[in-house]
């Protein structure tokens, strides 16, 4: 939390959010006015067709992203996106301005073609929005950075919502004036944020062209040439999907489903607004500053599972229930508890996403691929509207059955990307029951180097060491273990998708020793982390056994850094060898707390067997006498790449 607090203290950021949540919310004042003037309003008077004027308007919103998110990428890579900001907050003061005096005179066409230059103005601002963050703070808070700019948008857009149906609620010429100034001094407000944000430097030269289509086309076909971004970027598509298909059926759910009015409208959306903001926020949490791409399938399966559980629910009687007697049904409070779980799962889900994005782009492109998944974005949801319009316009499918369509859409979601995601969401998976099982401290974290080639010594205590480390290490671990567990037939299935290294002793198999001295060398070629027990076997004493020469033939091979470790805490755990035979009976203890250490790297030119032992020896006793004083840092738990710890293995060098 307290980092959490920095970053929104931090000039670098907090202008930044403000200027993007009261963005958010004045255009969904805006948008929501219109639409209610519009169909309560100018429809009756004018004679227009409701169902033509709504599409009208979703079409005109839509459009500018398919015609303006190329040229907005062009601009947010070419320009610097503070002054980008402040112009565009300028064009939304003036659009603001024009709605305003459009409200006072009635002037329901000119709202029309305002809503087109709200939607323009928001098509170039996307690109910046999330382009601007790797530039103003550091890649260790991106993910919390991404999850206030979510968490603030969601919240956003329900305050909007909420804010245009009060306003409208007062009627005559006194919602009119409100209403104009509620638009004008937040965009005041948001161009006062803007002229806060530091400068960001344009990251490429070229020259502009607006091409709408084939500009369009050319951002899409960049980023189908890096297929990890493009794969990310579907999945964001996929949650923008899902999210126009919820709150687009929403008001006909309240009407058919739980037979009530707009206050059950508004309770329903805020539990989905509000779970998406925990979601992120609770994504941030377990990420801890790294991008875990194993958060993604999880979130998949949170919105699958609250989503069929959503779409079970009977009808909430046959009459009409008032806001007051819906909050005393049971039934209506699973209801929200059910879109506030799958608005977390989306925040799980999405999150990640945005991260990856910024993170593997160029920084010389990095605005033009999130132009392009605003481009995806809105075809999406397009797609979303002709789905609704299918299943239950034309094919004549239940509420029911069309949100439990849209939790199977959610569940497949998940089986990709827990196929394309194995090894991080079992990483992170085994993160959440090491911490559940014990109360896990530690140190030194920031020691395993961000990028490269490492290896990480520790002491061999219990069975559970591997676990322990794998979930504990910033990055994916490569462990050693011993082959006849690795060719266990229950468990080899999980040790080959987490990575392990099998190996055998020399004396056994010297062919096998040879093979896992090969892979080893492979993943440190591949600038993979590989993760050694250099005493070859558990302590049957609590004190740590002579180092052995594995890892003396491991670095004539790949003088890599050395990063000593040392645990503190399983002596005398369940799958120790405190009673000689571990497994022995039922566990002893629960949440018992174990400390982790890791020390400085050690070049590999000055590292010997004896060193390491001493300096692995030295953290054991450190960590020994400082657990019962004082806390250790809480970890920095999780990464990005595709690997994963293996699991609770004996190990030999």
């Amino acid at each position: 939390m307290r980092n959490a607090l920095n970053l929104m203290r931090s000039r670098f950021f907090a202008p930044f959010f403000w200027t993007q949540a009261l963005g958010a919310f004045n255009d969904n004042v805006f948008k929501n006015v219109l639409l209610l003037l519009v169909t309560f309003v100018a429809v009756p008077r004018l004679g227009w067709d409701a169902g033509l004027i709504n599409n009208l308007a979703a079409a005109l919103f839509i459009l500018p992203y398919l015609l303006f998110s190329a040229w907005g990428g062009q601009l947010a890579d070419y320009r610097d996106k503070r002054r980008l900001i402040i112009a565009l907050k300028w064009l939304e003061l003036a659009t603001m301005s024009c709605a305003a005096l459009a409200i006072w005179l009635d002037a329901y066409a000119l709202l029309l073609g305002l809503l087109f230059m709200m939607g323009t103005q928001s098509a170039l601002f996307g690109p910046v929005k999330y382009a601007i963050l790797p530039q103003h703070v550091q890649r260790t808070e991106l993910v919390q950075a991404n999850a206030w700019v979510e968490m603030g948008t969601f919240l956003a857009i329900l305050l909007g919502t909420l804010g245009a149906g009060i306003l409208m609620a007062l009627g005559g010429s006194q919602a009119r004036l409100l209403i104009g100034a509620t638009l004008v001094i937040v965009s005041l407000c948001g161009l006062g944020a803007a002229l806060l944000v530091p400068p960001a430097p344009a990251q490429s030269r070229g020259q502009l062209k607006w091409q709408p289509l084939r500009g369009s086309w050319q951002v899409l076909s960049s980023a189908w040439h890096t297929p990890r971004i493009f794969r990310a970027l579907i999945g964001i598509s996929m949650f923008w999907f899902l999210g126009a298909c919820y709150l687009t059926q929403l008001p006909l759910w309240t009407s058919h489903v739980v037979r009530g009015q707009a206050g059950a409208v508004t309770m329903l959306l805020a539990a989905f607004a509000v779970g998406v903001g925990l979601g992120s926020l609770i994504c941030a949490r377990l990420s801890a500053g790294r991008l875990e791409v194993g958060l993604v399938p999880i979130g998949a399966f949170v919105l699958a599972l609250a989503g069929f559980d959503f779409a079970a629910h009977p009808a909430l009687g046959t009459g009409i229930n008032t806001l007051a007697e819906l909050v005393a049904m049971p039934r209506f409070w699973w209801m929200l508890l059910d879109l506030t779980l799958i608005g977390i799962g989306g925040g799980l889900y999405i999150i990640p996403l945005y991260t990856l994005v910024q993170i593997r782009s160029s920084d010389e492109h990095r605005a033009r691929m999130i132009a392009a998944n605003n481009i995806l974005n809105a075809l999406f949801m397009v797609l979303s509207a002709a789905f609704g319009a299918v299943l239950i316009g034309v094919l004549g499918i239940s509420l029911h059955g069309f949100f439990a369509a849209l939790a199977g859409i959610s569940l497949l979601m998940a089986l990709v990307c827990a196929v394309l995601q194995a090894r991080p969401m079992m990483r992170i998976s085994i993160f959440v029951l090491v911490h559940m099982w014990y109360r896990l401290r530690i140190r030194g974290i920031e020691n395993i180097p961000d990028e490269g080639a490492a290896i990480v010594v520790c002491n061999h205590v219990s069975f559970m060491d591997a676990l322990v480390m794998g979930g504990a290490s910033p990055r994916p671990l490569r462990f050693l273990m011993d082959k006849p567990i690795y060719e266990s037939p229950w468990l080899n299935w999980f040790f080959r998708m987490a990575g392990a290294i099998p190996v055998a002793s020399e004396r056994r198999d010297p062919k096998g020793m040879r093979r896992a001295l090969d892979l080893v060398s492979k993943a440190l070629q591949n600038g993979e982390v590989v993760m050694l027990f250099p005493e070859g076997r558990l302590t049957r004493d609590g004190h740590m056994n002579e180092f052995r020469r594995g890892i003396d033939l491991i670095l004539k091979r790949d003088p890599v850094p050395v990063v000593p470790a040392a645990l503190s805490g399983l002596w005398g755990s369940w799958s120790s060898r405190y009673d000689g035979v571990p497994f022995k009976g039922m566990p002893r203890r629960f949440r018992a707390r174990v400390c982790l250490s890791f020390g400085t790297p050690v070049a590999s030119e000055t590292v010997t067997r004896e060193s390491l032992q001493a300096s692995v020896a030295a953290l054991k006793t450190s960590i020994d006498n400082h657990a019962s004083n004082k806390p250790f840092k809480a970890p920095a738990m999780l990464a990005d790449t595709d690997n994963v710890t293996a699991g609770p293995a004996q190990t030999r060098d």
